[in-house]
Formats: C-alpha cells, sequence, structure tokens
C-alpha cells in the first residue's frame, strides 16, 4: 500500500507539472480549471495504478526456473506501467510501429542454398567491434525470427539488435523465403509450421560457430515457428536457450479472434493484402499449382491460408494445417529453456488460449503475461521512442543466459 501511495504521488505529481506547461491561459488556465484537470487526473491516476499497471503473472514448470529468472531476469516480476495514455491494446499494437525509433543498423547480406534448391536470406550483425568478445569464435549468436510479413528491418527486430550490440552479442536474421527482396528459385513460402527452412539455417549459422552460445528469438509467427522447431527437434538442437513474443498459440483461437469485425478492420484485411502482395511478386512461381486469382480475392487470413498455405504445403484441409500450425500441441516437447511473452489483451493470440496447464508441466517453460501489451506493443513511459517492456525482457534473459545459464543445470 506504501508503494502504491508513492507510485500515486509521483504520477499526480508528474501531471502536474505537465499540465503547468501545456495548459494555456482561460478558463483552463484559471484555478477552476486547472483543479477540474487535476481532479480528473488524480482519479485517472488512482484507476491506473489500481488497475492496469500490475506485476505479470509468472508462469513455470519448475521453481528451479522461476528462482533463476527472478535473480536473473527480475524485469519478469516487476510491474508493467503501460504508457498511461495508451494502454488499449489495440491502441498499444497500432501505434508501437510508428512510436518507437529505428536504430541504425549495417547488415551484411547472406543467401544460403536449401535442400529443394531454394535461397534463404540472412542479414548479419556481425558486432566485430565488440569490446567484450573480440575472438568471433567465441562471441554470442541470436538468431532473430520476424513476424508473419516481417523482415529484418522492422523496428522491434532493429531493437533487439541494438541492445545486443550493447551486451557484445552478433545477431543473424532468418528472412522467410521471398519476402526480403529476394527471387524465389522455387514454387515455395513458408508458413509456421514447415520447420525445414530453420532447421537449415539453425545448422547453418551454428556451424560456421560452434564455440559460441547461441540462442534464438522469435516474434509473432517467427516465435510460433521457432517454438514449433523446438519441440519437433527437442534435445538435438544446438541452441542453448530461446524466447518468444506474442505468440499465437492456437491458430484457431488466433483467427476466430482477428474475425471479429473491429480487429478484421484493423489488423486482419491489411495483414491479408500484405500476404497477397508478397505472393504476387511471384505470381509466375505459382501458377502451375496454384489459382492465384482465387487467392488474390481473399478477404481473411484464414481465407488466404485456405487458397494458398494450406495447398502450397500440402494439407488436405484448413483445418489441418491450423492443427499443425499450433505450437501449444508441442509445448510439452520443448527440451531447452523457453521464456514466452504475451499479453492477456492480445487480440491476435486470446488468453483462453494460452497453454498455462501446459507450460507447468515442461520445467524448461516460462510464461510472462502481462495484463496490458496487445501485439508486439509493450509500450511504457510516458512517450515510449527508445525502449518498451518487451526490449528489456530480451535484453535481461538473453543476457542471463549466456552469462548464468550454466546454473540452470545446477539447480
Amino acid at each position: 500500500m506504501q508503494s502504491l501511495a508513492m507510485d500515486l504521488r509521483m504520477l499526480s505529481r508528474e501531471l502536474s507539472l505537465y499540465l503547468e506547461h501545456q495548459v494555456r491561459v482561460g478558463f483552463f488556465g484559471s484555478g477552476v480549471g486547472l483543479s477540474l484537470i487535476l481532479g480528473f487526473s488524480v482519479a485517472y491516476a488512482c484507476y491506473y495504478l489500481s488497475s492496469i499497471a500490475k506485476k505479470p503473472q509468472l508462469v513455470t514448470g519448475a521453481e528451479s526456473f522461476s528462482r533463476f529468472l527472478r535473480d536473473h531476469c527480475p524485469v519478469v516480476t516487476e510491474t508493467y506501467y503501460p504508457t498511461v495514455w495508451c494502454w488499449e491494446s489495440r491502441g498499444q499494437t497500432l501505434l508501437r510501429p510508428f512510436i518507437t525509433s529505428k536504430p541504425l543498423v549495417q547488415y551484411r547480406n547472406e543467401l544460403i542454398k536449401t535442400a529443394d534448391g531454394g535461397q534463404i536470406s540472412l542479414d548479419w550483425f556481425d558486432n566485430d567491434n565488440s569490446p567484450c568478445y573480440m575472438d568471433a569464435s567465441a562471441r554470442p549468436t541470436i538468431l532473430l525470427l520476424p513476424g508473419l510479413t516481417g523482415t529484418s528491418k522492422e523496428s522491434y527486430i532493429l531493437h533487439m539488435i541494438h541492445l545486443s550490440e550493447e551486451l557484445g552479442y552478433r545477431c543473424v536474421v532468418f528472412n522467410n523465403r521471398g519476402v526480403a527482396g529476394e527471387n524465389l528459385l522455387t514454387p515455395r513460402t513458408y508458413c509456421c509450421a514447415n520447420t525445414e527452412d530453420l532447421e537449415t539455417v539453425v545448422h547453418h549459422v551454428h556451424s560456421l560457430y560452434p564455440s559460441a552460445p547461441f540462442l534464438a528469438a522469435g516474434v509473432s509467427m517467427g516465435g510460433m515457428l521457432l517454438l514449433n522447431y523446438l519441440g519437433k527437434i527437442g534435445p538435438k538442437t544446438p541452441l542453448m536457450a530461446a524466447a518468444t513474443f506474442s505468440v499465437g498459440w492456437n491458430t484457431f483461437a488466433c483467427s476466430e479472434s482477428l474475425e471479429k469485425p473491429l480487429n478484421w478492420l484493423l489488423f486482419n484485411y491489411y495483414l491479408t493484402t500484405c500476404l497477397q502482395s508478397s505472393v504476387n511478386k511471384h505470381r509466375h512461381m505459382f501458377v502451375k499449382q496454384i489459382d492465384m486469382d482465387h487467392v488474390m480475392k481473399a478477404k481473411s487470413i484464414r481465407e488466404f491460408d485456405k487458397r494458398f498455405t494450406s495447398v502450397m504445403f500440402g494439407y488436405p484441409t484448413i483445418d489441418d494445417y491450423y492443427t499443425d500450425a499450433s505450437p501449444n500441441r508441442r509445448l510439452k516437447s520443448v527440451a531447452i529453456p523457453v521464456l514466452c511473452l504475451n499479453s492477456v489483451d492480445d487480440v491476435f493470440s486470446p488468453s483462453h488460449a494460452i497453454p498455462v496447464e501446459t507450460a507447468k508441466q515442461n520445467p524448461n517453460v516460462a510464461l510472462v503475461l502481462t495484463s496490458h501489451g496487445g501485439h508486439i506493443g509493450f509500450l511504457e513511459g510516458i512517450w515510449p521512442r527508445q525502449s518498451t517492456y518487451m526490449d528489456r525482457v530480451f535484453k535481461q534473459f538473453v543476457q542471463a543466459m549466456v552469462e548464468h545459464g550454466h546454473e540452470l543445470s545446477n539447480m
């Protein structure tokens, strides 16, 4: 209670100072007007501190993992204070790409071949000036997986690279086939159920730096792909740990939520057009196996997946594809430490579909569930340009695993 009162006083003082500088002379500058505004501000501050700002729920399959996170990744047990003027799920989701900065990153591109004759574009940030790890062979490597139509240019990816640079680590971004400007050499794109390309990338990166600590982080669909890979391959992965952010745990529940009228208008239709645009660039590669005119008439992600993705990867029905794509089915088989950050107000991943009970049964899994944050939002501070709660979780977790991960095996 004492902490709550202190938070309230601090927030009220900040609001008062802000209003003194911003409010114009006139009614709002008068004592009555200012009193009304301050009264409303205090009431809002009380509501915010009592109902919005909350500690995340930490769900782990082992007390040892929970203790490790409390000791070395304390952000997951601290109160998350969403941006006071933008804590609603859709607002957080929509505004993050426009509010947060885009750190400048110089990539080194590499195209690698796949078994079917295709190619995958990797964007490397080598961090050769790392003062902590001057020996490149020992420099920790973080593999980053963007979302559904994302690439290495997304702001959340750039922030992860910037934070990794501060830690002295090297990053490599796995761009899904055909989305980063490279040509498709075979009539195949990507989906979160098929992990063959990710397996190729993981093997390739590990073969280059076999002695370096190797971790991965996936965002949204990238996280779904990463979890499906970890669930399929089990303990055979060379990754020592992984983190996921805003994962869609159950593809059926995700689609149902995104097809609600407002969510369809704000998110679903736009993402569908992005998917259509990405495959239409390579239209000539698919005309023999897929009715592309029918694909281009899709009005939702589900319709796109039914007409294109499920056909591309040989699933009999869309339900077969969505069943195979849902990472909640494979969480029990994950064999390395994984931290999964989700917001329970994320319209892309409804809270009722988060596999809390399954996570409790796997000692390698930790779920961090915030009350607010939206989808890849997690904005905090008055003007959240430089950092988000998601960024802080990423930085503390990868650093904890690189520097203290050996402690987990001894707990």
